[in-house]
């Protein structure tokens, strides 16, 4: 009897994923137990942005532990929304997943140092690195339903779109939080450079969005 070979759609590329994202995470809580547990209730205290906005904001260990976890789930949620909405038919090709990551890590470096460009030319370093502090404590929160979001899509609920469209609700509720925390401490600033703030808007935040709602 001769065997048949046949095509599996496997995601265990997919299972490797979560599982380096869930040792960052892992990781994170361990050394920076403290830290971490004020971080957990960002959305429903700002205690967190309060202690941490004082000193070496971005530079830190948590928050580049937290990032790494926010890269894999973004990538990893960006991959899994368009091969629900975008009917690919191309299954589980972690190729894609990998040029998804590249893109994102691109995309995300380039604009921080875009940003901190800005603070550099406008003479406004400590303002503009506290910006991309409290929008990437947001954004690296929204991480966790990305994860959930994933986990849901890879083994519960396999391409749903449901499941997409709560977790990207959930994710632009908490960073349209960010945003708006920082345009509240932030008013006096934004007002006197109130065209640069629109541009920015624009450019690295309303932009973004549209190009990948019209691949999904």
């Amino acid at each position: 009897m001769e065997a048949i070979p046949r095509t599996v759609d496997t995601a265990d590329w997919i299972t490797i994923v979560l599982f380096a994202s869930v040792l960052f995470l892992v990781l994170t809580k361990s050394f920076y137990y403290s830290r971490f547990l004020n971080y957990i209730i960002l959305p429903f205290n700002n205690k967190y942005i309060f202690i941490y906005s004082k000193k070496d904001m971005l530079f830190n260990w948590f928050n580049v532990l937290f990032t790494f976890f926010q890269l894999l789930n973004c990538s990893l949620f960006i991959y899994l929304a368009w091969n629900t909405l975008g009917s690919s038919g191309d299954g589980y090709d972690p190729k894609m997943f990998l040029v998804i990551v590249g893109a994102v890590i691109l995309f995300l470096s380039g604009k921080i140092f875009l940003q901190l460009g800005n603070g550099f030319i406008f003479n406004a370093n400590r303002i503009i690195t506290e910006f991309i502090f409290k929008k990437l404590s947001y954004f690296n929160y929204s991480g966790l339903v990305m994860f959930l979001a994933n986990v849901t899509l890879a083994y519960i609920f396999r391409e749903s779109a449901t499941v997409v469209y709560v977790a990207l609700g959930f994710i632009l509720f908490i960073n349209g939080m960010g945003l708006a925390l920082l345009i509240r401490n932030h008013q006096n600033f934004i007002t006197a450079n109130f065209f640069y703030f629109i541009l920015y808007l624009c450019a690295l935040e309303i932009a973004p969005l549209v190009i990948i709602g019209s691949y999904l």
